[in-house]
């Protein structure tokens, strides 16, 4: 077996499926979509009893390869947002090569709780999971209810040491070290109260957020179905990418499983896009409950927008393997007058300069890579070098609080706004309270 993946879901399969399973030998891992996972070992202490020395994790562009030299029976894909297209590209790779292609479902993969679960996920990466994840956590919360939230993966530094975590505090994130794209989704659950588990054993990790909570809020990344087996399962779904709720794995497979589904930026996208999202959604789930939403901007103080050289920061997953061209900082510089958004591409440095090649598709913007200490350095410094005249900060989190940014900042924010359909408040707590 080569088990295809990108540090999350497939580490996971690999732990609930084929660890201490005597059926298959695990090969390998290849790894994509996040930089410096590639060349490192998935660890023994991880691995089980089967693999003493751990298992090696190789770059995808090395599949076929590793297929021949290794004679794989099988290889399991395993991550997360990519095309239905894009995909069978790499299975018609893999039976080339003489491998069977493989995905694992929901019955393989999904662990049961002791503690009731609301799973949010998602068709893309940045249609407003973290938004929702914080509306659903208040009203659990309101009904007098322990919320732990347990995220996706995002096992950026030394697995071993990484696998269950806890966070209760800003000090247990830099204990962690944990890179910004982990800040961007812990910071919004510690400000609210709520405890947030995430690592790499995800079933140990439920052991131990079932010992604190009423309910566990099922923190879903990029557009991933849940780890675990919910008893309520919310997606959103973009109808600025309208489409792709019907194009997308498994972000199609988290519309099927769907009790709620909910049209996020309805207030800003174009009404027959949002109607496309309506049909398609209604074609493949029929019993789905839909809601109109909107994510509505608002930032500190518009007056230092206007009319300014504004360079935009933006959340770096929605941009990258997410594919938006912007995101709400694009749209709030635009809402409050900017006078031009800067292009950072002639001040960029390091691996920021290879991002902005890679994803020509931008506008003039900034994502905000963070997967370690260099590179949050090479973003510091991009900024820096940049001659504009303000920063709109426009991630998840306040990235003034983890770089040194010597020119006037403005922060973006955004929260959840119901529209039309049934309450999500009462569906949520109907479901759920004491």
């Amino acid at each position: 077996m080569i088990i295809m993946g990108a540090a999350g879901r497939d580490f996971h399969n690999f732990n609930v499926y084929f660890r201490d399973n005597e059926r298959y030998e695990v090969v390998a891992f290849t790894a994509t979509q996040i930089p410096d996972i590639a060349g490192r070992m998935y660890p023994a202490e991880l691995a089980g009893k089967l693999y003493p020395n751990g298992i090696p994790i190789y770059p995808e562009d090395q599949l076929e390869e590793l297929i021949v030299k290794h004679d794989i029976d099988q290889a399991i894909f395993a991550y997360s947002d990519l095309s239905h297209v894009d995909i069978m590209h790499k299975a018609s790779a893999v039976m080339a090569a003489g491998a069977d292609f493989r995905l694992m479902g929901p019955n393989t993969t999904m662990l049961k709780s002791k503690v009731p679960i609301v799973a949010i996920v998602a068709v893309r990466t940045g249609v407003g999971k973290s938004q929702t994840t914080r509306y659903v956590s208040q009203a659990l919360i309101d009904a007098g209810l322990k919320v732990v939230a347990i995220r996706h993966p995002m096992p950026y530094g030394d697995l071993a040491k990484q696998a269950v975590q806890r966070f209760a505090t800003y000090e247990d994130l830099d204990i962690h070290e944990c890179t910004i794209e982990e800040r961007e989704e812990y910071e919004p659950h510690i400000d609210r109260g709520v405890i947030v588990y995430a690592g790499v054993d995800y079933g140990r990790i439920l052991e131990e957020a079932e010992k604190e909570a009423d309910v566990i809020l099922w923190d879903g990344g990029n557009n991933d179905f849940s780890f675990y087996k919910p008893d309520l399962t919310i997606t959103l779904v973009d109808p600025h990418r309208a489409g792709h709720e019907v194009l997308y794995h498994p972000g199609e497979t988290n519309v099927r499983l769907a009790d709620v589904v909910i049209i996020n930026k309805v207030d800003t996208a174009k009404p027959e896009d949002v109607e496309t999202v309506r049909k398609n959604v209604q074609r493949i789930n029929p019993r789905a409950q839909i809601i109109d939403a909107a994510s509505p901007v608002t930032v500190e103080d518009p007056e230092m927008i206007r009319g300014k050289r504004v360079l935009v920061v933006e959340d770096g997953p929605t941009l990258t393997h997410g594919g938006m061209g912007y995101g709400a900082g694009v749209v709030a510089a635009r809402q409050f007058g900017a006078g031009e958004l800067v292009d950072p591409r002639p001040f960029a440095v390091g691996s920021i300069v290879e991002t902005l090649e890679r994803f020509h598709h931008l506008e003039p913007l900034l994502p905000a890579m963070g997967y370690s200490k260099k590179q949050i350095d090479e973003l510091e410094t991009t900024i820096n070098r940049s001659d504009a005249e303000v920063v709109l900060i426009g991630t998840p989190i306040d990235l003034r609080k983890v770089l040194k940014i010597d020119k006037p900042a403005v922060r973006v924010r955004y929260e959840l706004e119901q529209e039309s359909g049934p309450d999500l408040r009462d569906i949520v707590c109907s479901k759920f309270a004491k």
